[in-house]
């Protein structure tokens, strides 16, 4: 006869590989080429950056020009070291691939810092820290708090570290006798806001700094909701042992924390600002 199979820890299996697709994308791209190093970029005349294409508010289009902090941070960086940068905004799922096989030199965009990205990619010093957030329908009364998470299906990024933090809500459900819902990976999150407004999914799980935008900008649709990870920070990266470049970015940005003009962009974008962050890019995931 068949061993019975338990279904907890099927769930959990299914979850590890979901969670696993982020670090997969980055150490299983195979490194096509090398990116240039600083002295190579400064001949050249011009730097490769990848930033996201809709990913408010860190970088997103507005009447058809990119803007958000990241942007403005990179604008910023243009004026102070007179580098010039051609950018490709493109979605995520190719942006972490694109810098660790040589393609771009440095991904200019919001990314949370794992233990399995350090692996695979050099990160900067952090531009924010961040904590993830549920957002759900507003008014949904079938979502009053966390517990009423389970069981019902839940939309995130593919590729992200968001589902790497997705068992941390598994065992905040589990200790209320609940468990996870069905995972639906989307290429964007604009297709995940757009699948919860109609009602594909219950709730969307993201950084409270992206959420708490759309909970603004689209009051009457959505709602956000309860914290469901532990603290995380973000950061740019480059590609791995690139370590002339990688200060570059840092004298840069570690200059803006000194001179307040980082904190000044956060207080515009996220209307808070972040001056207890590490200096280094600190990997709790």
């Amino acid at each position: 006869m068949p061993s019975k199979m338990n279904p907890d820890l099927t769930r959990r299996r299914m979850l590890m590989a979901a969670a696993c697709t982020s670090a997969a994308a980055i150490v299983g791209v195979p490194r096509l080429s090398r990116a240039e190093t600083l002295a190579a970029i400064t001949k050249r005349g011009f730097m490769t950056v990848a930033t996201e294409d809709d990913y408010r508010p860190f970088e997103f289009m507005a009447d058809g020009k990119p803007t958000g902090y990241d942007q403005e941070l990179l604008e910023m960086m243009k004026k102070k070291t007179g580098l010039d940068f051609h950018q490709d905004i493109i979605p995520w799922t190719g942006i972490l691939p694109g810098v660790t096989n040589g393609k771009y030199d440095a991904a200019v965009t919001a990314i949370l810092v794992t233990a399995e990205r350090i692996q695979a990619l050099d990160f900067t010093s952090p531009v924010a820290a961040s904590v993830d957030y549920y957002l759900k329908r507003k008014g949904d009364p079938k979502i009053t708090s966390i517990k009423d998470l389970a069981g019902k299906p839940l939309g995130v990024e593919a590729g992200s570290a968001m589902l790497k933090l997705l068992p941390q809500l598994e065992e905040m459900l589990k200790a209320t006798g609940g468990q996870l819902g069905k995972i639906v990976p989307y290429q964007g999150y604009p297709e995940a806001y757009q699948d919860l407004s109609i009602g594909r999914v219950d709730y969307v799980v993201n950084t409270f700094l992206s959420l708490n935008t759309v909970a603004k900008e689209r009051p009457t649709v959505f709602e956000l909701g309860e914290a469901v990870s532990k603290p995380t920070y973000i950061a740019w990266a480059v590609q791995k042992g690139n370590t002339e470049l990688l200060k570059a970015f840092n004298d840069f940005l570690l200059g803006a924390r000194k001179d307040g003009s980082m904190y000044a962009l956060q207080k515009k974008w996220f209307d808070t600002t972040f001056e207890n962050m590490s200096v280094e890019p600190v990997a709790n995931v």
